[in-house]
């Protein structure tokens, strides 16, 4: 329930906007024209005049609107380095959401804004469906002439020709789906992920690890048995193959094998093949990767509390720290990898800490023997605030996404010898806004009911105006997908969308966000709906008791699992006056019986066995506890949502509309597991406004669109 799309950029519903940069020596050319264009906006006029306007919070006029939002943003991510060219994935809002494989090439006369140029072919979706989530859609070979993909609407493996036509390798028909794929060192078989379809019931989807020939398209299964299969990689000497599998109720942030199979071996079961870690069942074990001169085989473990780097054969983690590596949700899509080894065999690995990344470089070619020369970078080595993804290339060159409170998500080059700031290749944004309205967010830690939780507080911020004496402002609380996920502090469009018209934000890590170790991650073990709602409303309380939010006119909005967090503080508790789901999940018994393979037993963790405890699951679904809201909810759905099926907004609707409770419904066509369609972000987005100024009478909202609520 993840609200992530498969461009790890993003697990939000929005594009992120791009503002400035640090250092104008590290903004690219075409950039640097946005920047020196810049022409001042009327919301903006009265600050160049030394004049702010009084106005009440929630009033203020902002130019960071919808439209400008969704017009100038694309997703970025899929970073890759082949041949010593860069390549990336865009999403892309205008164009329905589709995904681009794109190059970087500045001198290419016909490249974009990012100075890309498209590689895949036009009208082409480079997406995978595996696990609804997909991740790992392209494969790369060694060339940029050996280039495969998922294709989304027909989830067919597709060879990439030189022409930017494609030809499918795989057979026709819809019975297949492919994902995080690896080329044999000749070019003849890609080894992959494959998820079949032939029976579409959750229980009868059926995961393996194939070869697929290049040629004729035939497949040999390769592992089977088991319920899932993550990461399959070719060992440097092409005669093995290492891959992590687990099985229901698990989720691969709680138990996963590590397994290495003999290519040619008789055997395609997983139980006859080697295993590696995970022995004790209760271990998450990630992201295999063989060292490319060595040979070793090295992975991501969380059986010290934390995800840390371990090489087979030894013991202990090789780089111990109480920092999780691996990626801020790791588990969710396929084909992530948080660590990296560069051409002369040392580690290059990323950590978070106290809202910051930390490179780490170090020397790992000696067996039996932790890291040495460990080395730490950081912001103030020229690496933006937030970064991952870490691609090596030549030269000691390094690749990553990054991006900071005020930069959105951006694709960098930071050379390891000469340092310095790193080069921003592409942004993800082609708009810019100044200082003056970007509200740059404060880690707090605050008190709850295990101790403390922790989450990012962003303060109303748009220095055209001011707010009227004693006035304290609404605070919109928002919980992130998941739930096994994190926010972070990377810029935030729909963040500063909110800041910047005068309302304050507190983006929760509620207990059982990832980032902070598998005891805080375990904490919504048999505790979802109680341990997070706790803390979505304990940060609140703590907000208003400092005296930063307005205690009548505090709301909360999520997605997917946050959506349900956000129903279930509305039917629980008695601290929000008003809230957004967003393909949220009202019904935890339609769910567990209604959702896709991948996520199917999930709930068997965070809530218990199901039909068993039935019970429970009535207990802590909001649309069991209707006669407890009274509050106004707004309701935001696709259509064509296979992780939670849009009958869980129109049931809690149907509801809401029976009781008499304020509320509305918005359905979208063609939108799926969050929206990706520009015109419907943007609706999205101004509804919630909308609907807010309704409930909290705040008059003269600058734009706002006219929203039917009923009951109201």
């Amino acid at each position: 329930m993840s609200q992530k799309a498969p461009l790890l950029t993003c697990v939000s519903i929005l594009a992120t906007v791009c503002r400035g940069f640090q250092t104008s020596s590290s903004i690219p050319s075409h950039l640097q024209r946005l920047v020196s264009s810049r022409t001042r906006s009327s919301f903006a006029s009265s600050v160049y005049d030394n004049v702010m306007i009084e106005k009440p919070y929630g009033t203020w006029l902002s130019p960071i609107t919808s439209k400008a939002i969704t017009a100038g943003s694309v997703r970025l991510g899929g970073l890759h380095f082949c041949d010593n060219q860069v390549f990336w994935l865009e999403g892309r809002p205008q164009e329905g959401g589709r995904n681009v494989l794109c190059r970087y090439d500045p001198d290419d006369p016909n490249k974009s804004e990012r100075n890309g140029v498209d590689v895949s072919p036009k009208e082409s979706n480079v997406r995978t469906r595996v696990h609804e989530y997909g991740g790992g859609a392209v494969v790369f070979g060694k060339s940029a002439d050996e280039f495969y993909y998922s294709e989304f609407i027909t989830q067919r493996l597709c060879k990439l020709l030189k022409d930017q036509t494609s030809v499918p390798v795989t057979p026709e028909g819809d019975r297949f789906r492919y994902a995080d794929g690896v080329l044999s060192e000749d070019g003849s078989k890609i080894y992959c992920v494959r998820e079949d379809h032939a029976k579409p019931e959750p229980a009868n989807v059926v995961n393996e690890v194939v070869s697929v020939d290049t040629n004729d398209g035939s497949m040999e299964v390769i592992a089977s048995g088991n319920d899932f299969y993550a990461a399959p990689r070719l060992s440097p000497d092409g005669k093995k193959m290492v891959y992590v599998t687990w099985n229901h109720p698990s989720m691969p942030w709680d138990a996963t094998e590590l397994r290495v199979a003999n290519l040619g071996s008789p055997s395609n079961k997983s139980g006859d093949h080697e295993l590696i870690a995970g022995h004790d069942g209760d271990t998450s074990v990630m992201q295999p990767l063989w060292h490319p001169l060595t040979g070793d085989l090295f992975y991501i473990s969380d059986e010290s509390g934390y995800y840390n780097i371990y090489r087979e054969g030894y013991a202990k983690s090789i780089l111990p720290m109480n920092y999780d590596f691996g990626g801020s949700a790791p588990g969710w899509a396929l084909g992530q990898q948080g660590f990296a080894f560069m051409p002369d065999g040392r580690l290059v690995a990323q950590y978070n800490k106290n809202g910051r990344s930390v490179l780490v470089v170090a020397d790992v070619c000696e067996k039996d023997m932790p890291a040495s020369n460990i080395q730490e970078f950081g912001r103030e080595d020229g690496l933006p605030m937030m970064f991952g993804g870490i691609i090596p290339g030549a030269n000691n060159d390094l690749y990553f996404l990054g991006g900071s409170p005020s930069t959105p998500s951006s694709v960098y080059k930071w050379n390891l010898e000469a340092k310095g700031p790193a080069e921003i290749l592409a942004c993800s944004s082609s708009l810019f806004f100044s200082d003056d309205i970007i509200s740059i967010p404060r880690q707090i830690e605050f008190p709850t009911t295990l101790g403390t939780a922790f989450g990012y507080y962003y303060a109303p911020k748009n220095d055209a105006y001011t707010c009227p004496p004693g006035e304290v402002p609404p605070l919109l609380v928002k919980a992130h997908g998941g739930p096994t996920a994190c926010t972070g502090t990377s810029f935030n469009a729909a963040i500063q969308y909110w800041t910047s018209r005068g309302f304050a934000v507190l983006d929760v890590d509620y207990g059982g966000s990832t980032g902070y170790g598998r005891e805080y991650r375990r904490r919504l073990r048999k505790s979802w709906g109680v341990v997070d709602i706790d803390d979505v409303c304990a940060g609140a309380q703590y907000l208003v008791k400092q005296g930063l939010a307005d205690e009548d006119r505090l709301c909360i909005d999520g997605g997917s699992a946050g959506g349900y967090t956000t129903l279930g503080a509305l039917a629980f508790r008695d601290v929000f006056k008003a809230g957004t789901s967003l393909y949220g999940i009202g019904d935890l018994i339609a769910l567990a019986g209604d959702t896709h393979k991948f996520e199917s037993r999930y709930l068997d963790g965070l809530i218990g066995s199901y039909p068993e405890e039935e019970n429970l699951y009535k207990q802590r679904s909001p649309i069991e506890s209707v006669e407890t809201l009274s509050c106004p909810i707004l309701l935001l759905q696709g259509k064509e949502d296979k992780v939670v099926p849009p009958n869980q907004a129109q049931m809690m609707y149907d509801t809401l509309l029976k009781k008499g409770i304020p509320t509305c419904l918005k359905m979208y066509e063609g939108e799926q597991h969050g929206f990706r369609k520009a015109e419907n972000i943007e609706d999205a987005l101004d509804s919630e406004l909308a609907f807010y100024g309704r409930v909290f009478g705040i008059k003269d909202i600058p734009g706002a669109i006219e929203i039917k609520v009923d009951n109201m």
